[in-house]
């Protein structure tokens, strides 16, 4: 009875009214199977569907650390932390990645979490430095596993799990249906829940195809966004450079916007999706490495500048939108002479755009920086609070705050950013002077 009421709370916590199809599915079989394989798409709730019986197995009386989950990238374990920390379990996370300081993660080891969320080398680090006491893990998570494997963390995967001798359940988890699982955890027969096919069959994803008369896209580009309007949108690039040039073509066509790729260091992709998510942009230009595992929610569109080579990469870059009962629309930029994908059984319907329409209205909203974060005592009560009393902001000129270890992020309206920062910037936030200052787009 105890538990279901906790469930009920949890439940209550992050904002939802029920769990759904996939969510109960796995509360049931993670809790009994000693083996499971979750197979879901980008969006589905698979996080929460690990989580909620994850919860259930760890004790409150035991001070070492009683699960760890392995993730392919910063953003994921980063978001993984922000669900457990919603869900107000009383178990601490600590969450462990490159590019995040090896001493402060070191320290927080000095009272031990109960869930441990990392990538595979930071945490391969951490045991040879012998950071924390493994012998109390008994649950293991793989959460996109094979984009670990295919990023090239095979190695670390596999010692880590040599040293990890007291596991009792092991949950690896996929957006990918027919994947291997790797040799080095000795699963040859798990409970398989597979809810990719029903997913991906959902009729809320509208696909249509821009046709661009001239081999250079981007003035299509430009007119597909003045068409879509302000929506959040991402635009899909296949490399690098091509994400930068594309998004600096934007600016100068008058498109406020920010790029994300894998080749920018962990702070500047923080600032960006912190951005992207508070609404101080609605345009995003990104690599692949957008297309999965991130905390980017309620994404209207699509846009695919170039196409990947594989369906994989399509169909996760697809799932950034029509997410958990929403719809979406993703739309793929053709030269009239370019030729459709093979993994394109059919051609989609042709979105024929209106012209000479002005760039969509830039946000309302900006960013500010705050130099100090959850090591600092400060909550965003302390924030709203202090931006309220000292900067005279109303409560709808405040948006989304983002703490963490040593900085926050808070969205403010940008029609009041001037007046804002004249009056605090003699101001103290709980006895302490912050650095506090506009974060501005890296388009």
């Amino acid at each position: 009875m105890q538990l279901q009421e906790n469930i009920q709370t949890i439940i209550s916590n992050l904002g939802i009214a029920e769990l759904n199809q996939i969510q109960q599915d796995a509360f049931k079989t993670i809790q009994k199977e000693a083996d499971t394989l979750l197979l879901a798409p980008t969006g589905s709730g698979k996080t929460l569907a690990f989580l909620l019986p994850i919860f259930t197995k760890l004790k409150t009386d035991e001070k070492r650390v009683q699960c760890l989950i392995l993730t392919p990238s910063r953003e994921l374990a980063i978001q993984i932390e922000q669900v457990w920390k919603k869900m107000s379990t009383g178990f601490k996370v600590n969450v462990c990645y490159g590019g995040h300081n090896v001493a402060v993660e070191v320290q927080n080891f000095s009272e031990p979490p109960a869930l441990l969320v990392g990538t595979p080398g930071r945490i391969a680090d951490h045991i040879t430095r012998r950071s924390f006491d493994l012998s109390g893990i008994q649950t293991l998570v793989l959460d996109e596993f094979d984009k670990s494997l295919a990023l090239g963390f095979h190695d670390q995967m596999s010692f880590i799990y040599q040293h990890l001798r007291t596991l009792k359940t092991k949950v690896l988890v996929s957006a990918t249906a027919k994947i291997k699982i790797p040799e080095f955890t000795g699963i040859s027969n798990p409970w398989v829940l597979n809810f990719t096919k029903d997913i991906e069959e959902e009729p809320r994803l509208q696909l249509r195809k821009v046709i661009s008369e001239s081999k250079d896209k981007i003035d299509c580009l430009f007119n597909l966004i003045c068409n879509l309007g302000a929506a959040p949108t991402i635009i899909f690039c296949n490399h690098r450079d091509a994400t930068e040039r594309t998004s600096e073509l934007l600016w100068e066509m008058g498109v406020e916007n920010a790029f994300f790729h894998g080749g920018m260091d962990q702070l500047a992709r923080e600032k960006t999706l912190i951005q992207f998510r508070n609404g101080s942009t609605n345009f995003l230009v990104a690599s692949d490495l957008a297309a999965r595992g991130l905390d980017i929610p309620a994404v209207k569109n699509v846009i695919h500048y170039h196409l990947p080579l594989k369906n994989e990469d399509f169909v996760h870059r697809n799932g950034r939108t029509a997410r958990m009962n929403a719809e979406g629309s993703a739309y793929i930029v053709l030269h009239r002479n370019e030729h459709l994908p093979i993994y394109l059984n059919e051609s989609p319907e042709e979105f024929v755009l209106t012209e000479d329409l002005s760039a969509p209205k830039m946000s309302d909203w900006t960013t500010l920086y705050i130099s100090g974060g959850k090591k600092d005592k400060l909550s965003k009560g302390d924030i709203v609070g202090f931006l309220a009393k000292k900067g005279e902001l109303g409560k709808d000129d405040i948006g989304l705050i983002e703490i963490m270890d040593f900085m926050s992020f808070v969205s403010v309206k940008k029609d009041k950013l001037k007046a804002l920062l004249s009056l605090i910037q003699a101001e103290k936030m709980k006895g302490k002077k912050y650095k506090i200052e506009e974060t501005a787009l890296n388009g």
